[in-house]
């Protein structure tokens, strides 16, 4: 069976919510739920943190994670991921985003158990279907259509599939969103990082639109899980009420 391991790349710097990977989720930093939802994982050897930050490497091998110290000049989360890739043996590598506290484990299994059963799959992701119809146009939900076999074809800030008016015979349109993490075989990891930043990535702000736009494939699997992701101390403060409605804190920590 194929090894691997979980990178979650985190940067201290963020123009809406600078330190938000240290910021105090009940007592813990951000970035320790995250590391430790990714620890629950069934299929992932290791998970380490990539960071270019000693406060954040500090805060993790304090809670006895694993962290990697990386380059300053990466403008994307994929890059860092590929510059901890290069020194580790493992044949699947999981980009796990690093502002998400309360990914279910179960989601990074369901990619790579995918990538296991089909070797044709260099790289995978997830999708949720939407069901608040005012996600559709929202611009802070980014989503993505595939075809017949489950491949993107493309991914967009924008409402799409756009539901034309006076449809003839047409299947009641079905969005979803797409979820931010990603499997990749190790070798076509680096192999995509040394592409240049492409045309669609720059317009939509998606950096998984220059692996489409260079021709190669992106499998997404549909989950039944979904995601929350903190962007500002708002959104940090309505985790915060999930994680005391939830299982994740024990009964003295909500006291």
């Amino acid at each position: 069976m194929e090894k691997a391991i979980g990178i979650i790349p985190t940067r201290f710097a963020s123009t809406r919510f600078p330190g938000k990977p240290l910021a105090d989720l009940y007592g813990r930093p951000m970035i320790q739920w995250v590391y430790e939802q990714a620890q629950k994982s069934k299929t992932l050897e290791q998970v380490i943190v990539a960071t270019d930050d000693e406060r954040i490497y500090a805060a993790v091998c304090g809670f006895g994670g694993c962290a990697l110290m990386t380059s300053k000049d990466h403008t994307c989360g994929t890059s860092r991921v590929a510059e901890v890739a290069e020194g580790l043996s493992a044949e699947i590598i999981i980009n796990i985003q690093g502002d998400e506290p309360l990914i279910e484990p179960a989601m990074i299994d369901q990619v790579v158990l995918g990538m296991q059963a089909d070797s044709a799959v260099y790289m995978a992701t997830l999708k949720k279907k939407i069901a608040n119809r005012d996600n559709v146009n929202n611009p802070h939900v980014v989503k993505v259509v595939t075809d017949r076999n489950g491949f993107a074809l493309y991914f967009s800030r924008a409402g799409i599939p756009y539901e034309a008016e006076n449809r003839v015979n047409a299947s009641a349109p079905c969005w979803y969103k797409h979820i931010g993490l990603y499997g990749y075989r190790r070798e076509f990891l680096l192999q995509i990082n040394k592409l240049p930043y492409s045309p669609l990535e720059a317009i939509e702000s998606l950096e998984q639109l220059r692996i489409l736009e260079n021709g190669y494939r992106i499998k997404v699997m549909e989950t039944e899980y979904d995601t929350i992701g903190v962007d500002t101390p708002e959104d940090l403060m309505k985790v915060t009420g999930m994680v005391c409605s939830s299982e994740l804190l024990t009964c003295s920590q909500k006291k």
